[in-house]
């Protein structure tokens, strides 16, 4: 399905065969693409960014990130992640089996890539988005620790969004020695050669991430966080990936911007999207030009 406008992205809806529908297990994964050409086309093939949205966003909603790298010259997809998006609603493994998020990427990339050249290419993500790209770059999840998460052994906090979703989850699939093998999955390298640059904002998941992974990114990663963010608090969740990624660098977004001001229609601090998402374009053009 393909359907676009005037200034609107065209929006596609491809098929992963590989992997079933969370509601229908005969049917494959659907991975919803927005895609947009660069505000101004260069001569040459532009590179193309890939735009990861929060845990139950979607990438209909990432234009204060999309704006400013469209107007800087970049081709930009933003995509909505199956299970765990608005659009089409919420199931528990979208929040809860993050790594098949970089994997609908990667396959996305594989479609694009079959119809014309990529260039090159750099990812961007927002919360749990921000963990998906820096998966591209090569960070793993540590599987002892989404076990003891997902038995309970170690706290989870509640999702506003699916409140009660590690108890939905357990009900589709019983804690035994099966449901812990399948948890290899999360420790897969789930990096994409293709990616040679990523940028987080306010990312999730640092505490799940092993170091030793991180410690073997080689891409350049900038990080851009809330200082009152408690959502994705930055001891937590941004701390893990600025210390051990040898290649990242990143600042404050501002002391008081808290992780809903990025989302928000009435963020605290008006300017933080147009700034973060100007410091975005920046950081591919040094790195993907």
């Amino acid at each position: 399905m393909m359907i676009s406008g005037p200034e609107q992205p065209l929006i596609r809806v491809l098929y992963d065969e590989s992997r079933s529908d969370l509601r229908d297990p005969a049917r494959p994964r659907p991975i919803r693409l927005y895609l947009w050409e660069p505000s101004h086309p260069p001569a040459e093939p532009a590179p193309l960014i890939v735009v990861s949205h929060g845990t139950g966003g979607s990438g209909s909603t990432m234009e204060w990130l999309v704006r400013p790298l469209r107007q800087a010259g970049f081709r930009v997809v933003a995509l909505d992640h199956h299970g765990n998006n608005f659009v089409d609603g919420y199931e528990p493994e979208g929040f809860l089996h993050v790594w098949e998020r970089p994997r609908d990427v990667s396959f996305a990339l594989d479609v694009l890539a079959r119809e014309q050249p990529l260039g090159p290419v750099g990812a961007a993500g927002f919360s749990i988005g921000g963990y998906t790209v820096g998966a591209l770059a090569g960070a793993r999840l540590d599987p002892q620790i989404l076990w003891a998460v997902l038995t309970g052994a170690v706290p989870f906090p509640e999702i506003p969004e699916f409140p009660g979703v590690l108890e939905a989850l357990r009900k589709k699939y019983p804690l035994d020695e099966s449901s812990r093998r399948a948890l290899d999955a999360a420790a897969a390298d789930l990096s994409d050669p293709r990616v040679r640059a990523v940028f987080q904002v306010a990312p999730g998941v640092g505490g799940l991430v092993t170091p030793e992974s991180l410690a073997a990114v080689e891409v350049p990663v900038g990080i851009r966080w809330g200082g009152a963010d408690t959502i994705t608090p930055y001891e937590v969740d941004t701390t893990p990936y600025l210390e051990h990624i040898p290649t990242a660098s990143g600042r404050s977004a501002g002391p008081d911007v808290r992780h809903d001001d990025f989302i928000t229609p009435e963020p605290a601090d008006p300017a933080v999207r147009v700034r973060v998402g100007g410091e975005a374009a920046a950081f591919f053009q040094q790195h993907l030009r």
